[in-house]
Parts: C-alpha cells; structure tokens; sequence
C-alpha cells in the first residue's frame, strides 16, 4: 500500500502554482505521464515533476502505478471532477470568446451504443468535414443505462441513449424542489422488431406469443444482465422467455443471429445499416412494448458554454436528419 506524503508544509494557495492543477488534470484524464506530457506541450519529467510537486502540496499519492498505467487514489478521483470544472470556469472567464467550429480545435468525447453511433456517426463526420475540420470526436461504447457518472466526472460530454431510471431519478429530484445537475434533450423515438436469421426454422411463420416464448434468445445488455425491457414486458403478461446468450453490442447480437437459431431483438432502424441485413428476418413482436425514447444528456455545467451548445445542436440536427419525424 503507497504511504501518503506529507506536506512539505502547509497548503497556501497565494503561493500555489495552479500550473500544477492543469498537469494533475491531464494525468488524470490521460492516465500516463506521457501522454499527458504531450498533452500540455511539455516533456515527460515535466509531467512527472508536476505531479511530484502536487502531491507534496496535498499530502497524497494522487495517482499510483498500476502496470503500464496509473491509478487514482480515492482523494484524486474526489478532486478530479472539482478541479475539471474550475479550471473550465476560469478558461471561459478569462478568455470568452463565441466559439467558431470552422477555427476550433475541441475534442468532444460522446458515449452511445453501437447501434446509435451507427446511424448518427456518419452524418457527424460530414458535419466535421465540411464545417469544423479541426474538431476532433471520440465515441465510447455506453455500458450502463446512467450515465451521470460519466459525465460528471468529464469522462464524457455528450451521452446519447434510452435512460428511463435518470428521467425517472430526475423529475422525482425536480418535484421535490432538489437540484438537478443533469439536463436532456430528446432527440429520437424507435421502437424493436424480433430478428432472425433467413432459414431460421419459424421464419415463414407466424410469430405467435408462444413461438416467441418457447424460442432461445439472445439479449443485448449493457449491464451483462440477463434480463432486459423486453423481459420486463413479457412478465406483465405473465409470460418469460428463455435467454441462453448476452453480449454487449447490438452489431454483435445482429451477427450471431444470422448464423444461429437465436433469436434477438434489436431496434429496427439498426437492421438496415448492418450490412447484412440480407440474411435477416424481421418480425413485429407478439406482445405491446413501449417506444424506445432516445435522449441526449450533459451535465449542467456544461448547459452555456458554447462549443458544448454547437455539439448538441450539431447531434441534434444530424439525428433530425436520419429520424425525420
């Protein structure tokens, strides 16, 4: 176990150097000194001397090593978040200045699920090319249906996808007058179709209730839960389905289905971008299940600032443009 440091004396932020604050924010987002370097221009036992200095000042490791990596303490991941958002503040303060995606150079990280991305990534790449070439987009795979942690943390900006329990969590917290950090904007409504492979042995069939129940199925899960919305809604008919195979990918799901006696369920707008398409059947489900919602959710602190403006409005315009209403 790393043995915290003691202050070289004690914290006095007249004579701190808030230089340090954008080296331990670099590592903390970067998670190695070298590439952190990098980052900020500097050399790596810049980086690391930084860090040295930091830790004397706060009385903790900060970032320990953990293979080719590092690890944060507890107090740098308490830190982290509080350190992003002011570091933020005083960038905007001191130099406000209208953002101009023809000029900018940003990097905006977006999580959402790979069936998502699949839609609304091409069209975003138009956008970049055509009018913010300097504008760079990191799309993370969405493993959890809350994401506030994600964003909260500044490990996301963007997070695109259906999450019932935050607007759920959200409106109770509004309703009774508590404040709310995160903000959404809707930007899609879907819905699902049972899918199998084209020889599949009910495919020219009718899929009854029955068949759909007695069939092997395949979920795609965040979570790696084997039980999902569509479960849900077969146990308020009081009926279940037999789920032998979870993955975490959409892509994946729509894969192994065609080249297998599952069968799955998978937003219908994504059938048609897999590439194989060709080699499924799509079936309406047998039973009522709600419209999927597909919302976009950022962290409030980010609600004015206007590069974070132009990226929702740019999300929002594309998603408009593949789900006309």
């Amino acid at each position: 176990m790393s043995r915290r440091p003691p202050p070289s004396q004690p914290f006095n932020l007249r004579t701190f150097d808030l230089n340090l604050l954008k080296a331990f924010d670099a590592v903390m987002s970067e998670r190695s000194l070298t590439r952190a370097a990098q980052e900020l221009a500097i050399t790596q036992p810049a980086a690391s001397n930084a860090v040295r200095r930091l830790r004397e000042a706060l009385g903790d490791e900060l970032l320990v090593r953990k293979g080719r990596g590092l690890e944060p303490t507890a107090r740098a991941l308490e830190l982290w978040p509080l350190v992003r958002e002011a570091l933020r503040g005083l960038q905007a303060a001191l130099a406000p200045t209208d953002f101009d995606p023809a000029t900018a150079d940003n990097a905006f990280v977006l999580t959402m699920a790979d069936a998502t991305a699949a839609e609304l990534m091409p069209g975003l790449v138009h956008v970049l090319q055509r009018e913010a070439p300097g504008i760079t987009l990191r799309a993370v795979p969405l493993t959890t249906r809350d994401p506030r942690r994600l964003l909260d943390a500044g490990e996301a900006d963007l997070a695109v996808g259906h999450f019932p329990s935050v607007w759920a969590d959200l409106t109770a917290k509004a309703q009774a007058g508590e404040a709310v950090a995160f903000l959404h904007h809707r930007l899609f409504s879907g819905d699902y179709v049972c899918v199998m492979r084209q020889d599949h042995p009910i495919a020219h069939l009718p899929l009854t209730l029955d068949r759909f129940c007695s069939a092997r199925h395949m979920l795609v899960s965040f979570s790696g839960r084997a039980f999902g919305f569509i479960d849900a809604a077969l146990e308020r008919i009081d009926r279940s389905r037999s789920v032998v195979l979870t993955v975490n990918q959409f892509f994946t799901a729509g894969r192994v289905v065609a080249q297998s006696d599952l069968l799955t369920v998978l937003p219908r707008h994504f059938v048609s971008v897999t590439g194989f398409s060709e080699q499924l059947v799509q079936r309406e489900l047998p039973f009522a299940v709600p419209a999927i919602e597909v919302d976009a959710l950022w962290h409030q602190r980010q609600d004015n600032a206007s590069a974070h403006i132009w990226l929702r409005q740019t999300v929002q315009a594309v998603a408009s443009e593949v789900f006309p209403a």
